[in-house]
């Protein structure tokens, strides 16, 4: 058997032009085979970033959207296409980390703005004796759990079922019943920074 038989017998994997004509191509099919050849690769690197199966699918997903819809903007001559396409994949990562943060920043202030209130009755005196902390500790682990994740983690009520492996509206129940128990323990003026949250 000569080496063109047996090259045509064996899968080969598709070259850098190959790559790049698929991608210009705006043919769904062949912008399949950039998917296929680049997606284990970019997964892996997303998963490092995020630490979270179900996130780095998403975002492997919103990354290729970009990829498609951008892809007359890709220049061979400035760098390889895996290398354009990682840097894409890792700014749609970076900016779900940066909104993450955010949301962790917008709740940490909300939760220190609340604690620095001066206090105006009895009731809010004894809140500020007991501590945020202990009035959220008094919840049960299940709301607790919800509670750290929520605020203090910066997960959205979704990211939460993921991690928890429980369906979106157990965790709104159980918010919503944290919520009962910290405006009996806390007052009103608490849970505006808890029904903010989604």
């Amino acid at each position: 058997m000569s080496n063109l038989e047996i090259r045509s017998k064996i899968i080969m994997p598709p070259t850098e032009n190959e790559l790049v004509e698929h991608l210009l191509s705006a043919d769904p099919a062949k912008f399949g085979k950039v998917y296929d050849h680049f997606s284990p690769s970019l997964y892996g690197i997303l998963m490092k970033m995020v630490n979270n199966e179900k996130i780095a699918e998403d975002l492997l997903q919103e990354s290729f959207l970009k990829i498609w819809n951008n892809a007359n903007k890709y220049e061979s001559k400035k760098s390889r296409l895996f290398t354009w396409m990682l840097n894409i994949a890792r700014n749609t990562a970076i900016d779900h980390l940066r909104s993450k943060q955010a949301r962790v920043e917008k709740n940490t202030i909300q939760i220190d703005l609340y604690a620095r209130q001066k206090p105006q009755s009895p009731q809010d005196n004894a809140h500020d004796h007991i501590g945020l902390k202990k009035v959220v500790e008094s919840l049960k682990e299940d709301h607790l759990k919800i509670i750290e994740l929520a605020y203090f983690e910066g997960f959205s009520q979704a990211e939460i079922a993921v991690k928890l492996k429980i369906p979106v509206g157990t965790v709104k129940t159980r918010c919503r019943m944290a919520l009962q128990h910290l405006k009996k323990a806390m007052g009103e003026n608490y849970s505006g920074v808890l029904e903010n949250h989604s």
